[in-house]
């Protein structure tokens, strides 16, 4: 039988972003340079694919730092820690490279500075996420709220309503973390924003890239791990941007083919954590069962670098 004919709207840009770059180089290079074992606090990036293959070369992941004998490396994940981390592991006196995004240590420069200004400072986010944990973090308990949704923003309220100031999440919503910031600014005139947008720039043009394709798509397919909320972003914006369905995948394995049956046009993205070798993989398994027609749709074009750290970077 022939197979019939599938047209596969590629979203560019897609997949891994400088920050995840750097911090997965960081693991790699870590390696070479102090021999395995090197542990790492939390998982480096939200994607078990890349975790693995870490693994594989000499990575050991743990939740805390007591899971850590003495006198080996470690390194933090790129989501961010709280300050607790860097102390206990300079109490201990373990050798450890942080491996945070850059986007997300801005962040945490601006907690710390609008703290320093006598300013009570809203997170914008969600509860438990490890940047969120990491970001909270920087600052004593009672200087800092989180905010998830527009309700919370309407409910908060202040003894000093005209000493506030809000940050974000790098990896949420652009729409949705919009529509929080419109309460904030409404209820409090006054609010200091960020210098510029906390959303990272990565998360902001992945989710413009499956915005521009979703209306013309049967459904989408968006790669990246359950735990990845700027993959799951791209799930929202592509239901809420005019396609039908959408669907997150971690490999071509979880592809839910009779939720594919009746689809001629298949919008393809990848979460920030995601590497293109997935990509492949899944246009790999979807050539197996179509005649497959790619059309690679750029909605921006990324030169986004970041170096590694002076300790690793020689």
């Amino acid at each position: 039988m022939s197979k019939p004919s599938l047209t596969v709207l590629l979203a560019e840009p897609r997949g891994f972003c400088a920050g995840v770059d750097r911090a997965v180089q960081i693991v790699e290079h870590a390696i070479d340079k102090y021999g395995a074992p090197v542990y790492v606090r939390h998982e480096i990036v939200h994607n078990k694919f890349v975790v693995n293959n870490l693994e594989a070369i000499g990575a050991i992941f743990v939740d805390e730092l007591d899971e850590i004998p003495d006198g080996v490396p470690v390194i933090f994940s790129a989501h961010g820690v709280p300050k607790s981390v860097p102390a206990e592991a300079k109490n201990r006196e373990l050798l450890y490279v942080d491996a945070t995004c850059p986007l997300v240590s801005k962040v945490h420069r601006e907690a710390e500075r609008y703290h320093g200004m006598g300013l009570y400072v809203l997170l914008i986010g969600h509860t438990g996420h490890p940047e969120v944990v990491g970001t909270m973090g920087q600052l004593p308990q009672n200087a800092i709220s989180l905010v998830e949704t527009v309700s919370d923003a309407e409910a908060f309220v202040s003894d000093r309503p005209e000493k506030l100031a809000y940050l974000t999440q790098t990896t949420l919503s652009v729409d949705d973390t919009a529509a929080i910031i419109g309460v904030l600014k409404r209820r409090f005139p006054n609010i200091q924003a960020p210098h510029k947008d906390d959303i990272c720039y990565a998360t902001t043009n992945r989710q413009q890239a499956v915005r521009t394709i979703a209306e013309r798509c049967d459904h989408v397919l968006i790669i990246g791990a359950p735990n990845s909320s700027n993959s799951l972003r791209l799930v929202e914006v592509a239901k809420s941007n005019g396609c039908p369905a959408a669907s997150l995948v971690q490999r071509a394995r979880d592809i839910d083919w009779l939720s594919l049956e009746n689809v001629e046009r298949l919008g393809l993205s990848a979460g920030a954590s995601a590497p293109e070798v997935l990509v492949d993989e899944v246009l790999g398994a979807l050539r197996s069962r179509y005649n497959v027609d790619v059309e690679k749709v750029t909605a921006v074009h990324e030169n986004v670098r970041f170096r590694l750290p002076p300790m690793l970077d020689q």
